[in-house]
């Protein structure tokens, strides 16, 4: 069972990094073209609106009520009734969102208030100007979605991992070739937004004609299957999508603040995205469909097993990730980022929030494998009481943090954003825990209190090694290119081999990290 869900996660792993490599290189080139001023705000703006409700409707709530029932289905249905329940869904979420873009597009000035109240007057117009033309996004990406849930639902993981890959390559296209020619080049990214979504749709119909489920939509509203889901559907807005929740209250509320705090919050979130998506999304994404069917088939011992074990792996690369990202979160701003319009101090503000998001990563990537452990058992009231918990914490933390910085004038308080989300996010992972527990859903197996003193004594010898190798971030401000890519190589290496080299002096085995762990 691990063995074959470690293979499942790696092929995922493998396409994510593709995907988070290609996007770290499209921010690279956002970053030298446009840097992190006002016109970047506006555009890292247009573009979150549609990708936060992609996580929030498409990614989030539908995907994690749509797999089960569709387990459900493959299991104790006939094939055509498959194909009837993808026909509906498709027809009904297509239809629902087709005119919920017309409306936003139409109403783009209104949110822009709610998303970015504090713009001024130029960067606003700028800002609806770009929703307009982006908020399309969401219509494509959402049916991209429904595909990938369906793809993956039948153990084909790579296309849905590898599709994100085409949004990159679209967007470093526009970016380098086709924002030239406008009079505002990052409304040209807009448009690379837009022609993304229709590719990465495009991109993955094929993929369901060879499983017999490439169907014309229809309207379904009626339909039993639609009807199960649009049930589960609701309360997991907002039980799944917590952590998207907060980042948005953190862009309200840096909107307000000093001209490029949106944009320095971007690009450190950026770079905790890439080990959340490469390892956390990938995990959460592999161990969904398996948990249905364990559901389905009324096994609650390996449904623990099977948490148990992602868990595991969670603190295993989690905790390592977390000391990486926190240590060098300078050198690796200065590496990616800092050329063209990104100057030393968008450096050293970008450093400050990755520090203080880097210190949730284990809380985000917790919130992904501990999910699942709901939904796959079609409960979505539980994580939406302790959703609503940890979103009232993380705005009362906002506040307890970034007041006090502004009125004493400390530096960079964005950084007081993202260190209350991050405090967030463990308090969510804590209690979708808890929740487990309690239930008596998850029953931890033997070997955790050592485990978790070999990844702590791992983890400060790491921090140990990078903090005395890595030096000062003036010193890779001075450096070429070259320079700082190699060095960066060097130092996440060593790393990388004093975190596993210590795993192993203290006991631990090949075989415990290939899923042997019970």
């Amino acid at each position: 069972m691990s063995r074959r869900l470690l293979k499942s996660t790696g092929i995922v792993s493998v396409m994510t990094t593709l995907s988070r490599v290609l996007g770290l290189v499209r921010d690279v080139v956002f970053a030298n073209l446009l840097g992190a001023g006002g016109n970047t705000d506006a555009f890292f703006i247009a573009f979150k609106i549609p990708n936060f409700l992609r996580r929030l409707f498409a990614e989030g709530a539908f995907a994690q009520a749509f797999v089960p029932v569709l387990t459900e289905y493959k299991m104790h249905r006939s094939e055509a009734e498959v194909r009837s329940l993808v026909q509906n869904a498709a027809g009904t979420l297509g239809g629902i969102l087709f005119v919920l873009s017309v409306l936003a597009a139409a109403a783009s000035p209104v949110l822009v208030m709610l998303f970015a109240p504090g713009f001024e007057p130029e960067r606003f117009d700028l800002t609806a100007e770009m929703l307009r033309i982006t908020f399309p996004y969401l219509f494509f990406i959402s049916l991209v979605a429904l595909s990938g849930s369906i793809l993956n639902s039948f153990g084909k993981f790579a296309v849905a991992a590898f599709t994100p890959v085409f949004l990159n390559v679209v967007l470093i296209a526009i970016a380098i070739w086709g924002a030239p020619y406008f009079d505002q080049p990052v409304v040209a990214l807009a448009w690379g937004v837009f022609i993304a979504g229709f590719v990465q749709l495009l991109f993955q119909l094929p993929f369901l004609k060879r499983l017999g489920l490439l169907v014309w939509p229809k309207w379904g509203m009626k339909d039993e299957g639609v009807r199960r889901i649009g049930k589960l559907m609701l309360p997991a807005i907002f039980g799944s999508s917590v952590a998207q929740i907060n980042l948005l209250f953190d862009t309200i509320i840096a909107s307000f603040l000093v001209a490029g705090s949106v944009s320095w919050l971007y690009y450190s979130d950026r770079l905790v995205e890439f080990p959340l998506g490469v390892f956390g999304i990938a995990l959460a994404t592999v161990i969904l469909p398996s948990l249905s069917k364990k559901h389905a088939e009324s096994d609650p011992k390996d449904f623990s097993r099977t948490l148990d074990w992602a868990l595991r792996w969670v603190l295993v690369i989690g905790a390592p990730a977390t000391v990486g990202l926190f240590v060098l979160s300078g050198p690796i701003l200065t590496t990616l980022f800092h050329y063209g319009e990104f100057d030393i101090q968008d450096v050293d503000m970008a450093r400050l929030s990755l520090m203080a998001y880097s210190l949730g990563l284990l809380g985000f990537i917790g919130v992904k494998v501990l999910a699942p452990g709901y939904y796959a058992r079609q409960d979505t009231k539980t994580p939406v009481k302790i959703g609503i918990i940890a979103m009232v914490l993380n705005m009362g933390l906002n506040i307890a943090f970034v007041v006090p910085m502004v009125l004493l004038g400390i530096e960079g308080p964005h950084s007081g954003l993202a260190l209350a989300t991050a405090c967030s996010a463990f308090i969510n992972a804590g209690l979708l825990f808890r929740g487990l527990r309690k239930e008596g859903i998850l029953y931890l197996l033997p070997g955790w209190g050592l485990l978790f003193v070999r990844v702590l004594v791992a983890s400060m010898v790491m921090a140990a090694v990078l903090v005395w190798g890595a030096g000062e971030v003036s010193d890779w401000l001075q450096w070429s290119l070259w320079e700082r890519v190699s060095n960066l190589a060097v130092w996440v290496v060593l790393g990388t081999l004093a975190y596993f080299g210590v795993l192993v002096v203290l006991g631990m085995r090949v075989r415990e990290l290939m899923g042997r762990l019970h």
